[in-house]
């Protein structure tokens, strides 16, 4: 089974991305017609050599080989190079370990998560199978690896002719798209296109024709909002639209550098002076949770010894600190934003945030079932949010490295 190989590879750098900005002509205008062709692309591995590790009863899995870690110094930069000394504790295995059968118990029938109005939702169902990718599983592979098959095949029956991922329960379908298509992006990029044929043909026709999508509907002020339509904008969505674009160009997909340079400038035209973000352009105050997901995704465009990076982090070391008054709302989306924003920064601030994160993550779980709940979307997105935070020392989704 893939736990057997699990402690040994979870300071790997699971996927060594590239660095930079992303290139290709935009698709520019709205209710453009559906693709005629989709383009070739494949995986991005990084440049480490991938050996294979033999599964009991499974096809061989590829394993990127650990990079040299300097295990028990603050890092000089990124998390992703060097690990902290205890990041990983049996409490936290513990908990995982018990979060992760329990969430496998929530998936409905059909392959989704989510239940009330948020039930057969795109997001929460990409969400959970990110977590359970977190701790190696991929598709066919792994302990859970039938839990993410059915999951990615409820996401590719959801995908419809315009390229939006979306369910017919949905309602604001560009939050639940990006996260579907961050979802599609990771397990192409984990599996290089995988071993069959035809879920991987079907996973990069799905995840183009998603991309296509955020780019033709970017609005004039470079951002998005919840309808799949180029109006208005809000920070928050937008900023799940660069996640899954980044997502896909480190798949090997051609995503376009015009559209990310007017996507970071509107989430640059949202910071306030305090250094948080507002919701959307043009005034509003700062909040914890969409600041994080603002500096992160700064991150992830390749923007990081700058004053906006600069504040932001500052902003973020008063108000998104575990021990430090915040607000409830929206908690796990900040979580999720403030632990790769502290992991991207590395050094000082990942070997603050993340013992104190561990701590306050863990008691949050309920003893009696093993869940993380969440009043506002449901408890699946909770302990899905819960568990991907709690494995980012593991280092496996490729989404997570600069």
């Amino acid at each position: 089974m893939i736990s057997a190989f699990l402690g040994a590879a979870r300071r790997a750098v699971a996927c060594a991305v590239p660095s930079g900005l992303l290139s290709a002509a935009l698709a520019a205008v709205l209710c453009a017609p559906a693709l005629a062709e989709v383009e070739s692309g494949g995986a991005v591995l990084g440049a480490v050599e991938v050996p294979e590790v033999e599964l009991a009863g499974a096809a061989a899995l590829p394993v990127a080989q650990p990079a040299a870690l300097e295990v028990g110094k603050v890092p000089s930069r990124t998390a992703e190079n060097v690990s902290l000394a205890g990041e990983m504790t049996p409490e936290l295995d513990a908990a995982v370990t018990r979060g992760l059968s329990v969430l496998a118990g929530m998936q409905n029938p059909d392959g989704s998560f989510g239940t009330g109005r948020f039930a057969r939702n795109v997001a929460v169902t990409s969400v959970a199978c990110l977590a359970f990718m977190a701790d190696g599983h991929v598709p066919g592979r792994g302990r859970y690896g039938e839990n993410v098959a059915r999951g990615l095949e409820f996401v590719l029956a959801s995908s419809t002719e315009t390229g939006l991922l979306a369910s017919d329960a949905t309602n604001g379908p560009m939050y639940g798209h990006g996260f579907a298509a961050l979802f599609l992006g990771e397990v192409y990029g984990m599996t290089a296109g995988g071993a069959d044929t035809r879920t991987s043909d079907r996973v990069h026709e799905a995840l183009v024709k998603s991309v296509r999508l955020i780019e033709r509907t970017q609005n004039a002020e470079g951002g998005w909002r919840y309808n799949p339509v180029p109006f208005d904008a809000d920070v928050s969505v937008t900023i799940c639209q660069i996640m899954a674009l980044r997502s896909a160009r480190n798949a090997g997909l051609e995503v376009s550098k015009d559209v990310i340079d007017k996507a970071v400038q509107y989430v640059r035209d949202c910071q306030n002076v305090d250094g948080g973000f507002m919701y959307m352009r043009g005034g509003g105050a700062s909040a914890w949770p969409r600041s994080a997901a603002g500096v992160a995704s700064l991150f992830y465009a390749g923007v990081y010894d700058d004053p906006a990076v600069q504040q932001g982090m500052r902003y973020l070391e008063a108000t998104a600190t575990p021990g430090t008054p915040r607000q409830e709302a929206h908690y796990w989306y900040g979580m999720y934003y403030t632990a790769q924003t502290m992991y991207l920064a590395g050094s000082e601030p990942w070997a603050k945030w993340w013992p104190a994160a561990r701590a306050e993550l863990l008691t949050r779980q309920r003893m009696e079932t093993g869940e993380w709940p969440d009043q506002g979307v449901g408890t699946a997105y909770g302990t899905a949010m819960a568990l991907i935070v709690l494995q980012m020392p593991k280092r496996y989704l490729p989404i997570f490295q600069k």
